[in-house]
C-alpha cells in the first residue's frame, strides 16, 4: 500500500454503547430451558460469543440444563434406588433411572459449555485471543518501543 500509515491518535471512539439483537429462544425448549436462554444468552451476545448461527447449537446447551434440572428434582423426590416387586430373588433395590439421565445431561452441558466458554477454563481459552506474532518481540526491539 502506498502514502502515509495511518495515525491511530487521529481517531475518535464512538461514543455510546451500541446494544446488539438478543435473538429468542427456539419455540421447542421447554420453560426450564428457555428460562436457561433468557438468563445467559445476553451475556453471550454481549461478549460476542453469540451470533444467529449459534442459535440452536446453544438451544442444545439450555435443552441439557433442562433435562438436569429435571432429572435432579427426580432424584430429590424419589430417591437413588427403588424395591422391585416380589420376584423369586425377593425384593431388589435398583438405581434409579434418573441417575442415568442425570449423568447423560452433565455430558451434553459440558460439551456446550466447553463450546460457548461458560467454565473458567473454557472463557480463558476463547478470551485469549491468538497466537501472536512470532517476531513481534524481536520487531520491538529493533524499533526501540521496547
Amino acid at each position: 500500500m502506498k502514502g502515509r500509515k495511518p495515525n491511530l491518535q487521529n481517531v475518535v471512539p464512538m461514543k455510546g454503547e451500541f446494544k446488539k439483537e438478543v435473538p429468542d429462544a427456539p419455540d421447542f425448549l421447554d420453560d426450564l430451558g428457555r428460562a436457561v436462554w433468557d438468563e445467559l444468552v445476553p451475556e453471550l451476545v454481549r461478549k460476542d460469543r453469540m451470533e444467529i448461527l449459534f442459535r440452536y447449537q446453544f438451544a442444545t446447551y439450555c435443552a441439557a440444563v433442562s433435562k438436569f434440572i429435571q432429572a435432579t428434582n427426580d432424584l430429590a423426590l424419589e430417591g437413588l434406588t427403588y424395591e422391585t416387586g416380589k420376584g423369586r430373588n425377593g425384593n431388589q433395590r435398583r438405581p434409579n433411572p434418573a441417575i442415568a439421565a442425570q449423568s447423560g445431561a452433565i455430558a451434553e452441558m459440558n460439551r456446550g459449555a466447553a463450546v460457548f466458554g461458560l467454565s473458567p477454563v473454557d472463557a480463558a481459552r476463547l478470551d485469549g485471543g491468538g497466537q501472536g506474532d512470532l517476531f513481534d518481540e524481536v520487531m520491538k526491539q529493533l524499533n526501540g518501543t521496547d
